[in-house]
């Protein structure tokens, strides 16, 4: 019988360039934003991405729940900054 687990991206998140490659594909269209983010804090320690931004654990996981969160666009400056990243808006190819 072959094992399986669950796949989780978070153990794969090891350095600011793969988080910003995984919230560029994957996270980008809003639906998917809050657990993108909930992901790459989870690959660290989600303890310090929320000190870092200014807000508590308990905040940051009720903010990042897959179904009653409520990222707010106030909380994602903070947020990706505590991840050591920045957020970039880029103009579309015509």
């Amino acid at each position: 019988m072959v094992k399986t687990r669950s796949f989780d991206a978070a153990e794969f998140l090891n350095s600011p360039d793969a988080v910003a490659e995984y919230l560029a594909r994957r996270a980008m269209k809003m639906p998917l934003i809050a657990r993108a983010i909930g992901t790459a804090a989870r690959a660290g320690s989600m303890a310090e991405v929320a000190r870092e931004a200014g807000l508590s654990r308990e905040n940051l996981y009720r903010s990042l729940n897959d179904l009653t969160g409520r990222l707010g666009l106030d909380t994602v400056p903070p947020v990706i900054d505590a991840l050591g990243l920045k957020l970039e808006a880029k103009p579309k190819a015509a």
